[in-house]
């Protein structure tokens, strides 16, 4: 019997096989967790042969207006069951959190994150990778600004990278700064009974009281070249995660997210945990 974690996590589910594949690799990150299956819908979340019906059947906007509204969020609260049934299936101990939305759904599902104060946040992407990847305008926002730890799960994983989930090692980006540090915690506390590989590319500096892994970093020392040696790494280490740090809510941090964290996020093609600074003394 697997030993639950005992972790709190909202999952971003939209019904698509992206959002299916975190709660499945979730699940297996996380055995046990307490997971709130979080799904946002923007009214009028009815499609357009829908709509056509309810128009026909209603002889006044308003009452058009509140059946839209009325189907929508049944429709949204199916989604959220699905999402739920398949977390509870896999494991978790999970229940539907659906929340209404008039666009933005990145900042409010940062709101939620604040709110809820969850141990992570879990998204899936759609197939990042290449030059020309780029997040989901949600999945980029809270990555960017989520007060929680946020761990963005590839879409499609292959069958060498879903087996590593199970008991692969987590490659850490280290070059001893407080953001790489804040990434090490947040994997002793999410994975602690995992093996830690910290990796250092380049110049990054060396850790006293660590071992370090001191990789080259190869064609020059671009973002992109660290986090292709970072990927790299842990491809041949049959990581289950990548985990890199920033340094907190500011302008630093929007450039460190342009730079290592995203292009990591582009190339990894496994789960990758990008954790922010300290926030008020906390790691």
């Amino acid at each position: 019997m697997v030993e639950p974690t005992g972790i709190r996590v909202i999952v971003g589910y939209d019904g698509s096989p992206a959002s299916t594949t975190a709660i499945e690799a979730g699940a297996r990150l996380f055995p046990g967790a307490q997971a709130w299956i979080t799904h946002l819908w923007t009214p009028p979340f009815a499609s357009e042969e829908m709509r056509r019906r309810l128009w026909r059947g209603t002889a006044h906007v308003n009452e058009f207006v509140a059946a839209v509204e009325r189907e929508g969020r049944f429709e949204a609260d199916r989604v959220a069951g699905v999402g739920t049934t398949l977390a509870r299936a896999a494991g978790w101990e999970a229940e539907p959190l659906v929340e209404r939305s008039f666009g933005g759904e990145g900042l409010q599902f940062t709101q939620l994150a604040e709110k809820l104060r969850p141990d992570l946040v879990l998204l899936g992407s759609r197939g990042l990778g290449g030059a020309k990847a780029v997040l989901g305008s949600v999945s980029d926002m809270v990555v960017h600004y989520s007060p929680a730890p946020v761990l963005v799960l590839p879409h499609p994983l292959l069958i060498d990278e879903y087996e590593a989930l199970a008991d692969g090692p987590v490659v850490i980006g280290w070059d001893d700064s407080d953001g790489a540090r804040s990434a090490l915690a947040a994997v002793e506390r999410l994975f602690p009974k995992r093996e830690k590989v910290l990796v250092a590319v380049g110049d990054s500096a060396d850790s006293e009281d660590r071992d370090v892994v001191r990789l080259p970093a190869g064609r020059g020392a671009s973002a992109r070249a660290v986090a292709e040696v970072l990927a790299g790494d842990a491809r041949e280490r049959r990581a289950a995660v990548v985990a890199v740090g920033s340094r907190g809510r500011s302008m630093i941090r929007e450039i460190l997210l342009g730079s290592v964290a995203m292009a990591t996020l582009h190339r990894a093609h496994r789960p990758v945990l990008v954790v922010p600074g300290n926030r008020s003394g906390d790691a």
